[in-house]
């Protein structure tokens, strides 16, 4: 699951609220997993929109609802390779998640951030 699809679900005003809302009961059956990073970045773009209780908010929502997978430096130095790849174009944090995509061997991912197809093996669902 990428920030982008936790940002359009929570923030009435985002471009894709709607469609977050429509996939919600095609993700409660998938397995929830997320890295910190994802945290971050949701919680501090919802904050920055919608005030601080709203990033409280979602990250409560958050915190209840998905498994963390936290990373350690060994796997980062992989992540590192995979922003390499895509010479900056893929974010970090969306270097991150292929790689923790790739180690569970995940294929698909709630997402409305296009930088993601341009990774073969992966499927965005938006």
């Amino acid at each position: 699951m990428d920030s982008t699809f936790f940002i359009a679900l929570v923030l009435k005003d985002d471009q894709w609220h709607e469609q977050a809302l429509k996939l919600i009961p095609q993700l409660d059956e998938a397995d929830k997993l997320i890295s910190e990073f994802i945290i971050s970045e949701t919680v501090t773009m919802v904050g920055s929109r919608s005030g601080g209780k709203a990033g409280k908010l979602v990250y409560e929502y958050i915190m209840e609802s998905c498994n963390i997978h936290r990373q350690d430096k060994s796997a980062y130095d992989t992540v590192i390779k995979t922003y390499l790849k895509y010479d900056g174009t893929l974010s970090f944090t969306d270097a991150s998640t292929v790689e923790i995509m790739k180690f569970f061997n995940i294929n698909e991912i709630a997402s409305f951030d296009s930088d993601f197809d341009k990774v073969n093996g992966i499927i965005r669902i938006s």
